[in-house]
């Protein structure tokens, strides 16, 4: 019997943020289905020329997969990520924004520094307007074949900017406004075969929230709150990222895509 395959054989993908966690399982599930992906990172260079390594980075008749070192600050930046992604594989089909930065420790609004409230959003928000701007640049110009997607965008928010999070009010913000913008752009883009949409996990077990959920009492009311009873894996994730990208989701756009084991139903 012939399966179903999600392939994206002949597409280039850019991948923000994938040397860790989330970004890295979704570069291993982009190359398995066959695009060829540039990814950035930011300081984790030994894991990220890892990862290149391992998908295909290097080595005669192989340069599937390259990582770019990028500061993720400014719409500037943003741009630059993207224009690095094309001079190396000379073409943009997708993109997924998900990098992005969570204080780990709790701030509460009145105790918040105006820098801290500046570097979430600039990471969180403003370097990924800046990848859009550019990539939806990129994507306009190609030809459109008859049924075809133009080109996809994928943004990661978060249950945090559904649900809001006490003490991570700037993160909350952040990862709420991402979830207009992929409203926005699809109404915008949609029309010209882009298709924007959003996925919005909720607790997942990276390094990022490792010291949460490993806390023997936060960790155990995280887990109690999910109706599954745990948090995500990184592949979890990956996976409803990719379908996104693939013919299968042909029809969606503009969708926010809960991907938390239940915990937070919004529709």
């Amino acid at each position: 019997m012939t399966g179903v395959s999600l392939v994206l054989d002949g597409k280039v993908a850019l991948i923000s943020g994938g040397s860790r966690g989330i970004g890295a399982e979704t570069v291993r599930l982009f190359c398995e289905a066959g695009a060829r992906v540039a990814f950035s990172y930011r300081e984790a260079r030994v894991q990220a020329e890892a990862l290149a390594e391992e998908c295909g980075g290097t080595g005669p008749g192989r340069g599937r997969c390259v990582a770019i070192q990028q500061e993720l600050h400014t719409p500037s930046d943003g741009r630059a990520l993207v224009a690095a992604a094309v001079r190396a594989f000379g073409r943009l089909d997708i993109l997924v924004a998900n990098h992005g930065i969570w204080p780990a420790t709790d701030a509460p609004i009145a105790q918040m520094t105006e820098s801290q409230w500046r570097q979430t959003l600039a990471v969180n928000l403003d370097a990924v307007f800046g990848m859009v701007q550019a990539a939806v640049g990129q994507m306009e110009g190609q030809p459109r074949l008859a049924g075809e997607a133009r080109g996809h965008i994928v943004l990661i928010s978060s249950t945090a900017g559904q649900r809001g999070e006490a003490n991570h009010a700037d993160y909350a913000v952040s990862k709420g406004a991402l979830i207009s913008l992929t409203k926005s752009l699809s109404s915008e883009l949609a029309p010209k075969g882009i298709y924007v949409n959003c996925v919005a996990p909720g607790w997942v077990s990276t390094e990022m929230s490792a010291a949460a959920l490993g806390h023997p009492k936060r960790g155990a009311k995280i887990a109690a709150e999910i109706p599954v009873g745990r948090a995500a894996s990184p592949r979890e994730i990956a996976g409803p990222v990719l379908f996104l990208c693939t013919p299968l989701a042909g029809f969606i756009s503009g969708e926010v895509l809960n991907v938390n084991g239940g915990a937070v139903l919004v529709g």
